[in-house]
């Protein structure tokens, strides 16, 4: 519940708008038939064969994976598809080792396919960003499941000792969306026709692949602690609200809300500072519908130029708020 609650709000002001696009194309065809053009399109990817297509090839076939479970498809052959998937983000890894995106979207993806092992794919993510402490969720949900509290100590020590906590939301939708768009002449003729579905779709597939369940992590740091875990988790809480993520940062505030005293300066400054984070969204979200319908297109392009320009996302939502005139801080 936790998870899904920190992930809707993160992506409120993206759904807000843009998601309706995605909505409208899949509500005008059978769901099957949406899939089988997510599918055809995947095929069209992986013949590119850049690392950037085999991403995103591995992206929608996960994503179809998990629609078919939804659609009561065998479980075996779901879990099938969704090893063929973490095997095509494997090859897109290995073309382009140092892109930490590809990187964590292959984690990701092992870390919620059945029989997966992790420790290759979280190693090489550890090497190519050493100062994530994002980069050890993963290796921490597989600690909690064992109830390995050694493990689980050494983890969130290296955790706190990193300098951000990215999950790359922005370089990951702005991946998707320029592999979707380069191949845009090869694929389905109705599937993303325009530039806003295919931001939604690739806002759509990120939301629901790239963001790890934070119930590990916020499980671990739970009371009782002794001295040395609460200051890790404390710590780490506070890496997590300058993270690049709105979920992140949503899930940074709720961790050190839970170690600070009730009632304290402390737990004060936490609500204040994820009120103006909620805020900033929220109102955001109010400007990402074009009032001209043939404008659409334009502004899609145009959010997709920020999220290039910035690898936080709750900056865009702040150049959102400076380009309409908007303050940064909500009305007393």
């Amino acid at each position: 519940m936790i998870k899904r609650r920190l992930q809707l709000f993160a992506l409120a002001g993206a759904f807000a708008a843009l998601g309706s696009a995605l909505g409208g194309a899949q509500a005008a065809v059978p769901a099957g038939t949406y899939q089988t053009w997510r599918s055809e399109a995947a095929q069209t990817l992986i013949g590119r064969g850049d690392a950037e297509s085999l991403a995103t090839a591995a992206a929608l076939s996960f994503a179809g994976a998990s629609a078919h479970l939804k659609a009561d498809l065998a479980a075996q052959k779901s879990a099938a598809q969704k090893s063929a998937a973490v095997e095509l983000a494997s090859k897109s890894n290995e073309l382009d080792p140092e892109n930490p995106s590809i990187g964590w979207l292959r984690l990701q993806l092992c870390a919620n396919t059945p029989g997966c092992d992790i420790r290759d794919a979280a190693t090489s993510m550890r090497w190519v960003d050493a100062d994530n402490g994002a980069a050890w969720m993963a290796t921490l949900a597989a600690a909690q499941k064992e109830k390995d509290a050694v493990e689980i100590d050494r983890i969130l020590t290296d955790m706190a000792q990193g300098v951000r906590f990215d999950l790359y939301w922005n370089r990951t939708v702005v991946l998707l969306f320029d592999a979707l768009r380069k191949a845009r002449s090869a694929l389905p003729a109705k599937y993303l026709p325009s530039d806003v579905a295919r931001l939604s779709e690739a806002i759509a597939v990120a939301g629901a692949e790239i963001i790890p369940p934070f119930t590990p992590l916020l499980n671990a740091c739970r009371d009782p602690l002794g001295a040395e875990r609460r200051e890790n988790c404390l710590k780490l809480s506070k890496i997590m609200q300058r993270g690049d993520t709105v979920a992140a940062q949503l899930a940074g505030f709720s961790l050190e809300k839970r170690l600070s005293p009730p009632e304290s300066k402390e737990t004060r400054a936490v609500a204040d500072h994820r009120h103006v984070l909620e805020w900033r969204v929220s109102t955001a979200a109010h400007f990402e519908e074009p009032l001209l319908p043939w404008l659409k297109n334009a502004h899609a392009r145009a959010r997709v130029a920020e999220m290039r320009a910035t690898p936080r996302e709750e900056d865009v939502d702040i150049a959102i708020l400076r380009e309409h005139k908007m303050p940064l801080e909500p009305p007393d």
